[in-house]
């Protein structure tokens, strides 16, 4: 059974930052009020697509040809928005607006996961990269600078936990269209 374990991986479908973009969060993280939380590594700032979970190389393999056949838009995402999910204690960065074109993209990502036999998230979808993790409710004063971040490619990422945190590792990259 351990080694069953050891094959499975723990898999989710997200959005990289390009350097200047991932650059421009960092700032954005270091300018809010310090409180108690755990920032996030810059190496792992991402927006979530679709959660995978963890699953064998069969399914792996099976989800990445599917990922392959997706055909979507490349888009425009303005990351203009501070927030704060009390539940889970994370305070966020997000956008205001969700384009269609990422909509369709994640519609399109969680067809794969149920062609794959996979339960897909049923929450509505909110675009949002995590920047502090066990972080006390913080009003945040004034506007923040948007980023825009031009998005053109998916990622299908694996997620390894240790005792330290997670760490990310880019498995497959995959363009979307202009």
């Amino acid at each position: 059974m351990s080694g069953d374990r050891e094959r499975r991986r723990r898999l989710f479908f997200a959005l990289w930052p390009d350097e200047q973009t991932r650059k421009a969060l960092v700032r954005i993280e270091r300018s809010l009020p310090r409180r108690q939380g755990r920032p996030i590594p810059a190496s792992n700032l991402h927006i979530t697509l679709a959660f995978v979970g963890a699953v064998d190389a069969e399914v792996h393999t099976r989800l990445s040809a599917q990922a392959a056949q997706i055909r979507a838009e490349a888009c425009l995402l303005k990351l203009n928005r501070i927030g704060y999910f009390a539940r889970s204690r994370i305070l966020w960065l997000g956008a205001d607006v969700c384009p269609a074109t990422l909509m369709h993209l994640v519609r399109q990502l969680h067809a794969a996961l149920e062609n794959c036999g996979l339960r897909p998230d049923v929450r509505p979808y909110r675009p949002h990269i995590t920047l502090l993790r066990d972080a006390e409710p913080a009003p945040i004063k004034g506007q923040i600078r948007p980023i825009d971040w031009q998005v053109e490619k998916f990622h299908l990422v694996q997620s390894h936990t240790r005792p330290e945190g997670a760490r990310y590792e880019i498995l497959q990259g995959f363009n979307l269209h202009s």
